[in-house]
C-alpha cells in the first residue's frame, strides 16, 4: 500500500478526534519541556556547585607531605630482623616542606603537551594581629597571572583589582571572611603575624570570597615574593606546585607518574575530590529519572487515546480491510499516528524547553555566599535535547505499537455482522 495514502487515512483520523490527538501532543509538549527544562537547570546548578571548589583546585598538586620515616632504627638492626616490631608514637620525620629543585621540575612539566599550565604556591600559618586579639589564617602566595589565568581567580575577587597583588608592594587580598573579622577596609593597613615570629605589615588591597564559608574565614592571598620575604625564605622556596591539564581525566595516572620521577608526594583532583563528582552524578541520575518518568507518563495518555480511538473506529478498520486493507497498513497508519504526535509534541516540547530555560536563566538569584552568581545557572547542552527527542520518539512509538497491533488483528467480518 502506497505510503502517501497510509499518511492520508491517519490525518483523516487524527483531524476526526482532534481534541484527543492535542490533549496527547500537549503531554508528550509538557514532558519534552519539562525534561529539557529540568535537566539543563539541574546540571547548570551541578556545574556552579563543582566549580567553586573544583575551578580553584589544582588537577595535580605536587608537595612534601610530613610523615614518619620508613625505616625506623630498631628495623635497621639485624638482631631483630626475625621479629614482629610493634612501634608506638612515632614522630615525623625531619623533613623539608620547600620543594627541592622546584624550577626544574616546573620546567618539566610546562614541556609536557599534556600539561595546560604551571603554578607555584607557597602557603603559610599567620595570625591577624588585631589589638590584643590574633585571628589565624591561611595566607596563600601566588604567582598572581598565572593562577589568574589556571584558576580564574579574578572571579572570586569581589572588591578590588586582583592584578593590585602584583603591582603592589606587600599587599593582600583578605578573604571575606576574615575582613569582617577584623574590620579592615579596601586600603587598610593590617599587621600579620607568621608562625615563626616575624611580623608584616600588609595594605589590602581587595576581598576573596570563594562562597565557603570556612575557606574564606581563614584565607587570603598575596604575592608569593611577599610570603616569601614574610616568613624570610629566598625566591625558591616554594611548598606547592599546582597543575592544571588539558584533560583533567589524565590526572591519577599522570600523578603516579610524576610521582615516581620526582619523588616528592602528589595528589590527584579525581581522588581528592571524588565525593563531589559521585554527589553530581547521583543529581544528574535523579534529574534524568524525573525526566523520563515524565515521558512514560505521557506515553501513556498517548496510548489511552489510541485505544480509545481504535474501539470507537472500528467499523471503520473494518471497512479499510474488507477493501484490500492488510492488518500491517492499519498496524502503519495507527503507527504514523502515534509517531506524528510524538514529532510534533517533541518539536515543540524542545522549543518551549529552550525557552523555558531562558526564563529560569533570567530569574535573579542574588546571595551573600555566591557573589559572583546573579541569576539562575542554566546548562544549554545540546545533548539534552537530543535525548529529549530520542525519548519522544520512541515512547510516543511503543505507545502506538500496542494499540496498532491490536487494530491490524481486527476481523472484518465479526465487526460487519456485529454492526
Amino acid at each position: 500500500m502506497k505510503f502517501s495514502l497510509i499518511i492520508d487515512i491517519a490525518k483523516s483520523l487524527m483531524g476526526a478526534r482532534l481534541k484527543q490527538t492535542a490533549i496527547a501532543a500537549t503531554g508528550v509538549v509538557f514532558s519534552i519541556t519539562m525534561f529539557v527544562a529540568l535537566l539543563g537547570f539541574m546540571n547548570g546548578l551541578n556545574k556552579l556547585l563543582d566549580g567553586l571548589i573544583l575551578n580553584r583546585t589544582a588537577h595535580i598538586r605536587f608537595y612534601n607531605d610530613i610523615k614518619p620515616s620508613s625505616n625506623q632504627p630498631i628495623e635497621l638492626d639485624q638482631r631483630f630482623g626475625s621479629f614482629y616490631n610493634i612501634i608506638r608514637s612515632i614522630k615525623p620525620a625531619a623533613s623539608r616542606l620547600n620543594i627541592y629543585d622546584n624550577e626544574a621540575i616546573m620546567k618539566t612539566l610546562r614541556m609536557d603537551p599534556r600539561v595546560l599550565g604551571v603554578a607555584p604556591k607557597l602557603s603559610s600559618q599567620v595570625f591577624y594581629n588585631v589589638g590584643t586579639i590574633d585571628i589565624t589564617g591561611i595566607i596563600d602566595g601566588i604567582e598572581v597571572e598565572e593562577e589568574n589565568r589556571l584558576f580564574a581567580f579574578s572571579d572570586y575577587v569581589t572588591v578590588g583589582n586582583f592584578i593590585d597583588l602584583k603591582n603592589t608592594a606587600n599587599s593582600i587580598i583578605l578573604g571575606k571572611g576574615v575582613a569582617d573579622r577584623i574590620m579592615a577596609d579596601i586600603g587598610d593597613v593590617v599587621q600579620v603575624t607568621t608562625s615563626q615570629g616575624n611580623r608584616i605589615q600588609l595594605k589590602v588591597v581587595g576581598y576573596f570570597q570563594s562562597g565557603l564559608g570556612d575557606l574564606d574565614n581563614v584565607q587570603s592571598y598575596a604575592a608569593i615574593s611577599t610570603v616569601q620575604k614574610m616568613l624570610g625564605e629566598p625566591a625558591s622556596f616554594v611548598t606547592d606546585i599546582q597543575v592544571k591539564l588539558n584533560d583533567f581525566t589524565l590526572a591519577p595516572a599522570m600523578a603516579t607518574e610524576y610521582r615516581e620521577i620526582f619523588q616528592i608526594d602528589a595528589d590527584d583532583i579525581q581522588t581528592v575530590n571524588a565525593q563531589f563528582e559521585t554527589g553530581t552524578q547521583i543529581r544528574t541520575l535523579i534529574s534524568y529519572a524525573v525526566g523520563i518518568t515524565l515521558l512514560v507518563v505521557s506515553g501513556f495518555g498517548i496510548y489511552n487515546i489510541l485505544n480509545m480511538m481504535i474501539y470507537e473506529k472500528m467499523d471503520t478498520i473494518a471497512i479499510l480491510k474488507a477493501i484490500g486493507f492488510s492488518g500491517t497498513d492499519v498496524n502503519r497508519i495507527f503507527i504514523t499516528i502515534a509517531l506524528t504526535i510524538g514529532v510534533i509534541g517533541g518539536a515543540l516540547g524542545l522549543v518551549f524547553g529552550f525557552l523555558a530555560g531562558l526564563g529560569i536563566e533570567r530569574i535573579p538569584f542574588e546571595t551573600e555566599a555566591l557573589p559572583t552568581v546573579k541569576t539562575f545557572p542554566v546548562d544549554f547542552n545540546p545533548k539534552y535535547y537530543l535525548i529529549g527527542g530520542i525519548f519522544s520518539l520512541i515512547t510516543t512509538y511503543l505507545a502506538g505499537y500496542f494499540p496498532a497491533k491490536k487494530a491490524s488483528g481486527v476481523d472484518p467480518v465479526e465487526i460487519i455482522r456485529g454492526k
